[in-house]
């Protein structure tokens, strides 16, 4: 379950980083470097450490033990896709938030699950 909710915790670094979304994901949500600069990064990034591992330690309790690679994977990808980011787009709609943040965060939180189900799946102590 650990490695699970590293494994989302990386993805996300590398997502939002300026490699792959990062740049756009701010320009979307009109985030500046300056109020990035200012942000508590601690805090940020250990509370983010710690929401990931009770995403992982749930989603761990809804597959089971020993899922199947199978479930896993295709649990992970489903709630990845239709609960969290179905979920952001209701959100979306009534923010009037930009399709492009809708496909960012959305598709960061799909691949998530589906790692997370991947994890879950093939690590036998997680």
């Amino acid at each position: 379950m650990l490695v699970a909710a590293l494994s989302g915790f990386v993805l996300g670094g590398l997502w939002y980083s300026p490699v792959l979304f990062g740049k756009a994901w701010q320009r979307e949500t009109g985030l500046s470097d300056d109020v990035l600069a200012k942000g508590n990064m601690a805090l940020i990034f250990g509370t983010t450490f710690v929401l990931c591992l009770v995403a992982s330690a749930v989603f761990a309790m809804f597959l089971g033990p020993r899922p199947s690679l199978e479930l896993g994977v295709g649990a992970g990808f489903a709630a990845g896709l239709c609960w969290v980011t179905a979920s952001f787009g209701i959100n979306y709609l009534f923010e009037r938030k930009s399709l492009k943040l809708f496909l960012i965060n959305g598709g960061y939180h799909t691949l998530q699950f589906t790692l997370i189900g991947l994890v879950l799946a093939l690590w036998p102590a997680a």
